[in-house]
């Protein structure tokens, strides 16, 4: 028995899981008729020793039959108010019923469930599977809208149906291959051994697109449910932290006119369009030469060394660029934007097969017009063009810190910024692959069902790479590749894939036999004859009798009893290949199975 209760509310409601559900309604609602399945009943609670003594006067009972609950099991509902008072006095009197009905010869026990009980209990009896018990602990712990949404994707069967059917593909595949190893000397399968490896590895082919397509979403998916990582990079001054205070909407992070203020990561979780981003303000990257005789502390060396490496690790690297502005020999003002060479190393480490780099010119407030600012950002792409820094998919933003009290310098400033974001937050987390709303499913993929995968791409490659050695002989069947080793690989592969759904291994001979038989016991007589030789021993001849008369039979003689078993196994078979007439010769008994023959078939091969 299982009793949960969490919360405090106007009501609580306390859910029973067991055999003995019921058991426990009786006891505390003696004299009642038991409770109609899934309608609501309304009943006055009372204490199992106590029959006078009133729990709750007004309780709503909900009881659910096996096998189509949430835990398979019979579940047992109480609303009852939700006091403490209320809550606690039915909660100590459950456990009671145990011991409340003397006259029950089977004794039974009550406790408190554990954390994730109830869905273990669900898991065990197959009305979870793994990944869907993994998308019910993603949606309980979902902050953002987009969190929400791919873990009610991945509560639907979708994902472990494909999985599923992956996982056949390969067991089907394997059958082939098995077949191919014990029989291709018998010369009477369906297609030739080197028709049939490439059939398999077309199979295997399609099968890995599908598998990397997978792959990819479920790192799309991480990004939506651990949270997508940005972090502003830039120099002293560059105006980070008053890009973060701006965002977050309070004051996060100390702004100072003074060089260098920010000296660790600040961190900060923000939604950002139902993205979930977490923000890292780094201290400013800068070199001596350019500390212009300002000596550079050992905490600030410290401070740069953790912003390169969070940097490096960030999904999204936001870099700021500060407008300049000095006035020249004439007395003109000038305003330019250049980049940090120190913030050039950082951008030059960057893998940008990994990480997309967002440039933004900042104090925007410092240009006299604002239609000097495309200049501006002109004269920035030219010079990430001609230094080689990583592109960036949006283009140069522009904004100021200070746009509220200057709402005429830049038409598009932070809010700007937070929106392009957020379509860049789309555009990562999207699905694709061939048929991308069909693939939506898979952005629900948690990180251990990405590593299985990974690992089954890793045996499905491995056996491309088997077959891809040498061509598989024309005459001779598979002496060119080693065919047992490629089976081996797609063994482990599906085995992958049943980890995933928490079927286990699948290293069932019976389901590869069953693949066998089904694929090849209607193409030779003598296949299915001659595999039952090999495992009984116990038939010593077959041949195959042509009559005057136009009908066929086949006559298996035996020296010693065959088994029953292996009998229902034979009538099984050659009921498959439909012969007209089968005789079995076991010490003078016989039987017959009459079916239809297929026409024009023939076999002179004695075994």
């Amino acid at each position: 028995m299982e009793i949960k209760a969490n919360g405090k509310s106007a009501l609580a409601i306390i859910r029973i899981s067991g055999p003995a559900s019921l058991k426990v309604y009786q006891s505390l609602c003696p004299g009642q008729p038991n409770p109609k399945p899934r309608h609501a009943t309304l009943r006055t609670l009372y204490h199992p020793h106590s029959p006078t003594e009133v729990l709750d006067s007004a309780s709503l009972i909900l009881f659910f039959p096996a096998p189509q609950t949430v835990t398979g099991e019979d579940i047992l509902e109480f609303h009852v108010h939700g006091s403490n008072a209320v809550v606690k006095s039915v909660l100590s009197a459950i456990p009671l019923a145990a011991t409340s009905d003397s006259s029950q010869a089977k004794s039974y026990t009550i406790r408190y469930a554990e954390p994730g009980e109830f869905t273990r209990r669900a898991f065990y009896n197959n009305r979870l599977d793994l990944t869907q018990v993994e998308a019910l602990g993603d949606l309980l712990s979902a902050e953002t809208e987009q969190q929400r949404r791919i873990a009610v994707k991945g509560s639907s069967a979708v994902l472990a149906q494909r999985y599923e059917s992956w996982r056949e593909q390969l067991l089907y595949a394997r059958g082939e291959l098995e077949a191919l190893i014990d029989f291709s000397e018998d010369q009477h399968l369906d297609d030739s051994p080197s028709r049939l490896m490439e059939s398999v590895k077309e199979q295997i082919l399609a099968l890995k697109v599908q598998v990397q397509a997978s792959i990819k979403n479920a790192l799309r998916g991480e990004l939506l449910r651990n949270g997508i990582d940005l972090a502003l990079v830039g120099a002293p001054n560059a105006g980070k932290s008053s890009l973060l205070n701006c965002v977050v909407g309070r004051e996060a992070a100390i702004v100072s006119h003074e060089a260098g203020t920010t000296r660790d990561v600040i961190e900060v979780g923000i939604d950002i369009g139902g993205y979930y981003c977490k923000f890292g303000d780094l201290a400013g990257l800068r070199n001596q030469s350019s500390a212009q005789e300002v000596t550079i502390s050992n905490i600030e060396h410290e401070g740069m060394r953790r912003a390169k490496e969070r940097a490096l690790v960030a999904d999204v690297i936001v870099v700021l660029i500060p407008v300049e502005r000095w006035s020249n020999s004439d007395g003109c003002d000038i305003t330019t934007v250049d980049i940090n060479p120190e913030v050039e190393l950082t951008l030059r480490l960057c893998d940008i097969a990994k990480q997309t780099v967002v440039y933004v010119i900042n104090k925007t407030d410092l240009v006299e017009s604002s239609e000097n600012i495309p200049s501006l950002q002109g004269l920035l792409e030219q010079k990430i063009s001609d230094n080689y820094l990583p592109p960036s998919p949006l283009p140069i933003l522009a904004i100021s810190c200070l746009q509220d009290q200057n709402p005429r310098r830049v038409s598009r400033g932070v809010e700007g910024l937070v929106e392009s974001l957020e379509l860049l937050f789309k555009d990562m987390t999207a699905a694709s692959g061939l048929g991308a709303a069909g693939w939506e499913s898979s952005l629900g993929a948690t990180e251990r069902q990405r590593l299985l995968l990974e690992q089954c791409l890793d045996d499905l490659q491995a056996f491309l790479g088997q077959i891809h050695q040498e061509p598989v002989d024309q005459g001779h069947g598979n002496e060119g590749v080693d065919v047992v080793l490629a089976a081996e690989s797609l063994r482990r592969a599906a085995n992958c894939l049943a980890r995933i759904t928490g079927t286990g291994e699948v290293a069932n001979v019976e389901e590869v036999l069953g693949v066998v038989f089904e694929k090849y016991s209607r193409s030779a007589i003598s296949f299915v004859v001659s595999l039952l030789l090999t495992i009984s021993c116990q038939v010593l001849c077959w041949e195959m009798m042509h009559l005057d008369r136009p009908s066929r039979f086949i006559e298996l003689r035996s020296q010693m009893p065959l088994d029953s078993l292996l009998c229902q196994l034979l009538s099984s078979i050659l009921k498959s290949v439909k012969p007209k007439s089968v005789h079995f010769v076991d010490h003078g008994t016989s039987s017959t199975i009459t079916g239809p023959l297929r026409p024009k078939y023939s076999m002179t091969r004695n075994l």
